[in-house]
């Protein structure tokens, strides 16, 4: 069992304005998950950072380098070379030979980098102690995900979580053209708890999982560890967004207490 992550510096007293402000986030969090009965949560970001310690970009030059060895060089365009992101790489290629075995394998390969990356991953600060909460006050967790679904197991093997979300994860298919943006995996993760989209929450830290939330016609609450991921949830359209998950976990904590009153 993973524990919560604490203050290890001194602690500095709160004006009241702050206090106000916080208690004022807290409840207007409350408000938001309420409703929910099922939480779909983003695995890279949300839960941990995969890539923490081990580069994505160089994933990606990896996954470029394999297909230039096949004598495959014009396959991607320069902007799509200069984004050094393996999932667009990955797109990109399934655009130009969908359903092929280039297309397989090179999944496969991306799939096992994202292995090696997991003892390396980065527990999101708040995430699990979030998770194993929302679970104990009875709310049913499902994971969507661009991801493999072996490594997002994997990870939450080493972390302890299994029991939160099995069976419900769903992440990343042969079928690529269905990753996110599209809603394809909070579709598949609804028709399979039984929940319709009012009551369900989708916690997500990109743009395409705002709008695979949007499309599905399920309620966002966005992650944004920085100023530059808000900025893009935010010109997507997001408006409930977070920098921690701290107000979030009081929320819930509120919510249960609200609810037991």
């Amino acid at each position: 069992m993973t524990s919560d992550t604490r203050q290890t510096g001194p602690a500095i007293a709160k004006t009241a304005s702050e206090i106000q402000n916080e208690n004022e986030t807290v409840e207007s969090l409350r408000q938001l998950i309420a409703p929910a009965r099922v939480v779909l949560w983003d695995f890279d970001g949300p839960i941990c950072r995969l890539f923490a310690g081990y580069s994505a970009e160089l994933v990606a030059i990896r996954l470029v380098d394999w297909l230039e060895g096949r004598g495959l060089h014009g396959l991607l365009t320069a902007r799509e070379l200069e984004s050094l992101d393996p999932h667009r790489v990955l797109r990109a290629v399934d655009r130009r030979h969908p359903g092929s075995d280039l297309v397989a394998e090179l999944e496969e390969r991306l799939t096992q980098e994202e292995l090696r990356a997991v003892p390396k991953a980065m527990p999101t600060p708040y995430a699990d102690i979030l998770i194993q909460t929302w679970k104990a006050v009875g709310s049913r967790l499902a994971i969507t995900t661009n991801n493999s679904p072996r490594v997002v197991r994997t990870y939450l093997t080493d972390r302890a979580l299994t029991g939160c979300f099995a069976p419900h994860v769903y992440g990343r298919t042969q079928d690529l053209h269905l990753l996110k943006p599209d809603p394809h995996c909070l579709n598949r993760a609804l028709n399979a708890m039984g929940a319709a989209p009012s009551a369900a929450l989708m916690i997500g830290d990109t743009p395409s999982d705002y709008f695979a939330a949007r499309e599905a016609g399920v309620p966002f609450l966005g992650y944004a560890r920085h100023e530059e991921k808000e900025k893009k949830l935010r010109a997507a359209g997001a408006e409930a967004i977070v920098e921690s998950l701290a107000p979030v976990l009081r929320a819930v904590r509120r919510q249960a207490g609200a609810a037991q009153a």
